[in-house]
């Protein structure tokens, strides 16, 4: 594979320039009206659906609360109050959390041919792939759905203990709000390099072997697009930049180069 640059070995370094490559596809992105409009479509679409959800979540939640805290209902009004208002917010932010976490998944899913698309561009406009893997799409649907499920899964067996975290007043809330957002951008950086690395035959288990070896980097990476997440409608405005920060994370990762070939300087983001 392709050399690239060299990398700041220092992990706070590789963390900033995993910000850096969100910050970067975010300016492609607005250069690029044709991808803005291809990308929104799906998100679009899916947000509808996410925005109904979380108003349910929001509708219900103080009955969920006291359907959680039954033991509270014998206490003093104050005590009660505090108790499960703490539980209100820690279920509104743990909702928060898996929204971020499946808006991705199930949008990316949803816009498969638009986002399968805007990837493409982005590899061609950095020397395309050589080793790209052709497979009918009916199995890389399935196969899609199956990681996304898988990630679903984990993220639920992390985000429960982040949801007793943020039972603790004051520090507990502010600590599972930290971890959630890095847990988080764990988690959406390993759901949007799965087209790039679908597009060359590796699975789930690669993502997460390869993404392992360079943490800092696809931690600054989602940590960064997580953020730009929790903004309203951000995820709906900067989801197909999501998408070309995975492909240019997952050619980072593999080795592969991400500056256009010098050789054709007419062809590139924003020509």
């Amino acid at each position: 594979m392709a050399t690239i640059d060299s990398r700041p070995t220092d992990r706070a370094g590789q963390f900033l320039t995993g910000v850096g490559l969100f910050v970067r596809a975010l300016g492609m992105y607005v250069r690029q009206p044709r991808l803005m409009l291809l990308g929104a479509i799906p998100a679009l679409i899916s947000a509808a659906l996410f925005v109904a959800a979380y108003a349910l979540l929001v509708y219900f939640v103080l009955d969920l609360a006291a359907l959680f805290t039954p033991f509270a209902d014998d206490w003093s009004d104050g005590w009660r109050t505090l108790v499960r208002g703490i539980v209100v917010l820690a279920l509104l932010g743990l909702g928060g959390l898996l929204v971020v976490l499946t808006f991705t998944a199930v949008t990316l899913l949803v816009g498969d041919p638009f986002y399968e698309k805007i990837s493409e561009q982005v590899e061609e406009w950095f020397g395309g792939v050589s080793d790209e893997c052709e497979a009918p799409w009916w199995r890389s649907l399935g196969r899609s759905l199956a990681d996304s499920a898988r990630l679903l899964g984990t993220t639920l067996l992390i985000a429960v203990p982040l949801l007793v975290i943020g039972l603790i007043p004051v520090v507990g809330q502010l600590t599972a709000a930290v971890l959630g957002a890095l847990v988080g951008g764990w988690f959406l950086a390993l759901e949007l390099v799965g087209v790039p690395f679908s597009r060359r035959g590796l699975t789930l288990a690669d993502r997460r072997r390869i993404l392992k070896q360079h943490r800092p980097v696809a931690q600054g990476f989602g940590t960064a697009v997580f953020l730009c997440f929790l903004i309203p409608l951000g995820a709906v405005l900067t989801m197909p930049a999501a998408v070309i920060g995975g492909t240019l994370l997952a050619r980072r990762v593999l080795g592969l180069p991400v500056e256009p070939p010098a050789a054709a300087p007419a062809v590139g983001p924003g020509r």
